[in-house]
């Protein structure tokens, strides 16, 4: 799957959090230089024609009014830019999903109109998460931070490639460097049953193995790129994915959709980053949907 030659769709409801995905978008499209696509869905369809003519009109003045407002946004980060728009009756998931296609890179803010203050990932964004076939950009953090210079992968076995290719990719558009964490947990039993240091080992290297397997056939196709690669451990995975988030500029992460998991379509590591992480978080499918909660 090659993530970043498809479009960059960005969806705003008019709220302070979808500004600083606007801005972020504005500058990935520019990056890529591609067109930004904008949208803000109305979900009037949801009415099925039973609201007034009136109010109907109403919702939709708003919504271009929205529009307007997020293309200025855009074009003041990135003036010139090329940017396209649209008005949807539908709602803002399928708007979204469709809108961006196959291989699409979808952006949202990490909280919309009518967010709980708890909730720190909106509905539409997890819904969006769950179904997404490319890359999806949760932009979360301060809005006016100061660039690192650091992009980071998270890698647990090949499956993760594409991730760390689209990481790659981003890295060397910004001139960043790509930092690749392996984090891994060893399950300590309490009482007198104590892990054995040789399968702590054990298992570090297996994690090495397997990053290393990642990395191999990265420098390859990416030689000019700086990149450093770190194995930890640690009582969460996410957690130390979530620590480190505070120190780089963007984060990307492969999902593992569990395969029949009802009511859950994402593994345990995607939805505690994708909810904590103190950077804008690239979430980027893995190639088959039987993870085990990564």
């Amino acid at each position: 799957m090659d993530a970043t030659r498809g479009p960059v769709v960005v969806g705003t409801d008019g709220s302070e959090n979808a500004v600083p995905a606007v801005r972020w978008a504005a500058a990935e499209a520019a990056a890529r230089r591609v067109p930004l696509h904008i949208v803000h869905a109305t979900g009037l369809d949801a009415w099925g024609g039973h609201l007034p003519d009136d109010a109907a009109q109403l919702v939709l003045d708003t919504g271009q009014d929205i529009l307007d407002n997020a293309v200025a946004q855009a074009t003041d980060q990135v003036p010139q830019l090329r940017v396209t728009r649209t008005l949807s009756r539908d709602s803002a998931v399928r708007t979204l999903l469709d809108e961006a296609g196959a291989n699409g890179t979808v952006v949202v803010g990490s909280r919309g109109l009518g967010g709980f203050s708890a909730l720190l990932l909106g509905s539409v964004g997890l819904r969006v998460a769950g179904r997404v076939t490319g890359p999806l950009v949760v932009v979360r953090g301060a809005p006016e931070t100061v660039t690192k210079g650091v992009v980071l992968a998270a890698v647990r076995d090949e499956r993760d490639l594409d991730a760390v290719r689209f990481a790659a990719e981003t890295a060397g558009r910004r001139e960043a460097s790509l930092r690749v964490l392996s984090a891994y947990t060893f399950f300590q039993y309490a009482g007198s049953m104590v892990p054995m240091l040789d399968d702590v080992r054990e298992v570090a290297e297996e994690q090495a193995d397997a990053a290393s397997r990642v990395l191999g056939p990265l420098r390859d196709e990416f030689p000019g790129l700086a990149v450093t690669a770190d194995v930890v451990r640690g009582p969460s995975a996410a957690g130390a994915l979530v620590a480190a988030s505070a120190h780089v500029d963007l984060l990307v992460i492969g999902a593992r959709r569990p395969a029949h998991a009802i009511g859950a379509p994402l593994g345990r590591v995607a939805h505690a980053v994708l909810h904590h992480a103190h950077c804008p978080v690239a979430m980027v499918p893995c190639g088959d949907r039987h993870g085990d909660g990564g």
